[in-house]
Formats: C-alpha cells, structure tokens, sequence
C-alpha cells in the first residue's frame, strides 16, 4: 500500500504559503506507518515545535492500473474520506532552503490521520465540502471545485510514474487555513456536515 500526497492543489493555500502555483502536480509520498486510524491521539513529537494540520480529502484506489488516461480515471476510485497531512513546518522549511527532500518533515510515524470511507456516489466529486474544527473552532473550510488539479487529473499523473494498487491512497491537496497544533487540542473533520474524524493532541 502507497500513499500519495499533493502538494499545493489550492491556490489559496498555496497564496498563504507564499509559492507559487504549480504547473504540475506536486507528488510526495508517506510510508504506511505514517497512518493514524480508528481516532487515536495524536503525539506531539519532540523533533519539532511547529507541527501544522492540513484536512485533504482521499482517494482510495480500488484496482490496478498503470498509465490510465483520462477517459478512464474515474473506473479507479469509487471512496473517499478524509485525511490530515501533519506537516513539521519549521523541518519543510529548513529542508526547502537547503534543496532537500521534504520526507523528515512530512512522512513520519503517524503524520497521516485517516477516516474510514464512503461512496463517492453518495457526493458530487467536482463540489465536495469539508470542513476542520479545532477546539470547535472552524479553521479550513474547503470544497473540491476549487482543486488546481481534478481527481481524475492526479490519477492519470501519478500512474504515469508509479503503478496504483489496489489500496493505495491519494491525498488531494489541502485549502487555506493550515496551523500550528498544541498539546491538548481537539480536531474534528466533517465531510459534507458529516463528522468523520474526531481526535485530541498529546
């Protein structure tokens, strides 16, 4: 199992990041002992002192594919929930200056939190609503319409590198309102007013 993540997929997350929009996707990926299911804590790690949650709606790949073409992307994912991509920000920020891989700031145990799935059928693909509270707070409030790059885009640009399986993961970008987590928060993620995720900080 591989999990995909792409980075800037919003241009007003990209905006409040200070880059520029991408051309193409931007792909990096997480081992699978980055997961965090089932709602457990999260554990603050020692390695940094600003670590940002980014809610991302997921694409699980239901079959075998390599090189698929537009025509056919949709027949090779049929659930979705949503994820949070735990980002060492004070890392990625060092390792972007120096040129260097971002995977120490974004792919250690546990940087990505994942709800179960649910049938696409059940949503509009092209204006899916998801939202992130923290301490009932609302701090991302995003929609899928404003993706740079469809779903359908990111299959047929990741199969051209790396053959999908069934089970991989696709982490489709996050909108603007990334921030810092402490110790002691609560992050609940609803899907189209649906509570799908719902965790504290440690």
């Amino acid at each position: 199992m591989k999990i995909f993540c792409i980075g800037r997929n919003y241009a007003d997350h990209a905006a409040e990041l200070k880059n520029p929009l991408p051309s193409k996707p931007i792909v990096f990926m997480k081992p699978p002992t980055a997961l965090l299911l089932d709602n457990k804590p999260f554990y603050h790690p020692e390695f940094s002192n600003d670590i940002h949650y980014e809610l991302e709606v997921v694409l699980k790949i239901q079959k075998n594919g390599k090189q698929i073409q537009p025509a056919f992307a949709s027949e090779y994912y049929e659930e979705i929930g949503l994820g949070i991509d735990f980002t060492a920000r004070d890392l990625q920020d060092e390792l972007k200056q120096k040129g260097h891989p971002w995977e120490i700031a974004k792919a250690f145990d546990h940087s990505a939190v994942l709800s179960s799935f649910f049938p696409l059928s059940e949503y509009d693909k092209n204006n899916i609503h998801f939202v992130l509270k923290v301490n009932d707070e609302v701090r991302q409030d995003g929609y899928t319409k404003d993706l740079i790059f469809s779903f359908d885009h990111l299959i047929c640009y990741v199969s051209k590198y790396f053959t999908l399986q069934k089970g991989d993961l696709i982490y489709t970008g996050t909108p603007a309102g990334v921030g810092k987590i402490n110790i002691g928060d609560r992050l609940e993620a609803f899907l189209e007013g649906q509570k799908v995720l719902d965790f504290r900080i440690k």
